[in-house]
């Protein structure tokens, strides 16, 4: 990214506060724009620090599902157009690639302004702030800190040469570069790289202090998104566990645990909380999550009039139904269709034992009425029907199966149809693979429109969580595991698979691994079959956006190629080259705006 948009960025955000200019000098540190003169003015610069999380080039749009999402074959394209959008999924990116650029500027755009808060809060306090708004303004502080942590978090992790080992190896490979304020001038914009491990070094020191300066702040109703306490220490043990130092893992994960008040949440309010119920959102089980204010009045998300609201993810993975004569040919998408469908290897890997399923001729029809998603012609062959329910019903495939993905048959939407009365239509296999034999054809659940039709209404209205108390949990079993205590590790992997089959989290069941290296429910995986820590973050956060991490931290691209095989969207089977993949190109833009990172694009690109 050509930093010269964050001075850019800076003038604006300030101007923002529709002050009269300040002149300052530079201990003020801030050398232009105007300045905050009130504590609400100082929060109205903050704002920026949450609002790009939702910028088209993060998880307003292009970071989840063209990005992250293909990378791992969570998604199956079937849209072969967009060559950024087929590298991705082939892990073999360009240095041009566009998901990739937009998304390193988006993420230094978003440490941008947490700087200029930063910057803004000290001229505060030194030229306007009362006596007594001292914790008013380290709370701010608080807050930019995480965020910056946040943003060079992801920064690191995409874009960073390699992951620190245990006992410091890598710790001298090349990291990202690291501003820690707002540039001057074009000069302090040129940046080299620094090691993985002062990236990291100030990561968590930036977490730290959050941790600290948001003691004990709790947030009212109508702040309920901001950051906190929690929300630090928990990023803080992701960090840890990250860098395999595993005694600070331990320790900083288990003071969430024990001392956050937050526990997983039971599972019948788990199963619906991710498309969008309001009763569900900043929950017992999250930590941080990005709020979503849905407005249904024309706007497009965030290339609407009201960006800082609403996100597109979902028009791309919207699940379809059945046409309105009642058959998969002609099926409608509840956004854009022709996209990215679900992989059918997921399928199986949540443990579903059952084949593709036929149409027959439907014993029901009445032919003396049109043919309808209510009096179809042909339906799911009945025998097959009985047995997927059984599967179901008895628990047989991963109950979070049917938490992030939905069946064609099976599974019915309650959908108000261009603007008419709400109807009850069963899921449908899409268009695309109407008639073909061997597929499954299932719809994504998790983070999708399920009861509503996206091409009306314009946005998504679901939070996202980026920080909840199942990752924790397995964090802190995989931080027990390296640190020799598997049977720690072992019970908190059994508490997240308890809540997945809806009992007691602290009790004992039949459902419990009893080892490390017990079976799971993925079918046929040499990747996840005998590993339940890797199966129970892949099964739990699903479609999530964090896989993809555990894929380049554990070095495990070559093994999911050879699992998924195949993509729509490409026409060679899938493979992974680990001189190169499991980092993201430098972008080229940033080589031709920053001279000081010359020579320093990771191997192999």
């Amino acid at each position: 990214m050509n930093k010269i948009y964050i001075i850019i960025l800076a003038v604006i955000v300030m101007s923002g506060c529709k002050k009269d200019p300040v002149v300052v000098g530079p201990s003020d540190k801030v050398s232009t724009g105007s300045f905050p003169k009130s504590l609400n003015d100082l929060n109205t610069i903050l704002n920026p620090a949450y609002g790009n999380l939702k910028s088209i080039g993060l998880y307003g749009f292009e970071l989840m599902p063209k990005a992250l999402e293909n990378s791992v074959h969570a998604g199956d394209a079937q849209y072969n157009g967009d060559a950024a959008w087929n590298e991705m999924t082939a892990n073999n990116l360009s240095v041009n690639n566009g998901k990739s650029q937009n998304a390193w500027a988006a993420l230094y755009a978003g440490a941008g302004a947490c700087n200029i808060t930063l910057e803004a809060a000290d001229f505060y306090e030194k030229n306007y702030a009362p006596a007594g708004q001292k914790a008013d303004i380290d709370a701010v502080r608080g807050q930019a800190k995480f965020m910056r942590a946040f943003y060079y978090f992801q920064l690191e992790t995409l874009f960073g040469e390699a992951y620190i080992k245990a006992g410091g190896v890598n710790e001298g490979k090349m990291g990202v570069p690291i501003y820690t304020e707002v540039p001057k001038n074009v000069e302090s914009t040129q940046q080299g790289r620094a090691s993985t491990k002062q990236v990291w070094d100030f990561i968590k020191q930036d977490l730290k202090d959050a941790a600290v300066l948001l003691d004990n702040k709790v947030w009212g109703a109508s702040e309920i998104g901001r950051a906190t306490e929690w929300s630090a220490k928990a990023l803080l043990g992701k960090a840890y566990v990250f860098t395999e130092d595993w005694a600070n893992a331990k320790t900083t994960l288990l003071d969430v645990i024990n001392n956050s008040g937050k526990t997983l949440m039971p599972y019948a309010k788990y199963k619906d909380a991710f498309n969008g119920n309001t009763v569900n959102e900043f929950n017992e089980e999250s930590l941080f999550e990005m709020n979503i204010d849905g407005d249904n009045k024309g706007n497009y998300g965030p290339w609407g009039n009201n960006p800082n609201a609403t996100t597109l993810n979902g028009v791309i993975w919207s699940p379809y139904i059945l046409s309105l004569t009642g058959t998969e040919t002609g099926s409608r998408p509840l956004g854009y269709g022709g996209n990215l469908g679900v992989h059918d290897k997921n399928v199986t890997r949540f443990g579903y034992p059952l084949g593709y399923y036929t149409l027959v001729n439907n014993p029901a029809f009445d032919s003396s009425k049109p043919p309808t998603p209510a009096n179809p012609a042909m339906i799911m062959d009945p025998t097959y029907r009985t047995a997927a329910t059984a599967v179901r019903t008895n628990k047989t495939a991963d109950p979070r199966l049917y938490v992030n993905l939905v069946q064609p048959w099976l599974d019915v939407l309650n959908i108000n149809w261009e603007n008419g009365a709400f109807q009850n239509i069963p899921v449908s296999k899409p268009d695309y693979l109407a008639g073909a034999p061997n597929t499954y054809g299932w719809g994504f659940r998790k983070y999708a429109a399920i009861d509503y039709h996206l091409n009306m209404v314009n946005y998504d209205k679901w939070n996202w969580y980026f920080l909840r108390m199942a990752d924790v949990y397995l964090l802190y079993a995989e931080a027990s595991i390296g640190s020799g205590d598997g049977g720690t590790g072992l019970e908190y992997i059994n508490k997240v698979r308890r809540r997945a089959y809806s009992l007691p989290i602290n009790s004992a069941s039949a459902r419990d691994y009893t080892s490390l290296t017990a079976a799971t429910p993925a079918i046929n995986d040499p990747v996840l079959g005998t590993n339940p820590l890797r199966y129970e973050r892949w099964a739990e956060l699903f479609h999530e956006g964090h896989w993809w991490f555990d894929v380049c931290r554990w070095r495990l691209g070559p093994q999911e190629a050879a699992f998924y095989g195949t993509a729509r969207n490409l026409s060679t089977p899938l493979t992974f080259n680990e001189a190169k993949s499991y980092s993201w190109p430098i972008p080229l833009t940033e080589f031709n705006a920053n001279a000081k990172i010359a020579g320093q694009q990771n191997p192999n690109y």
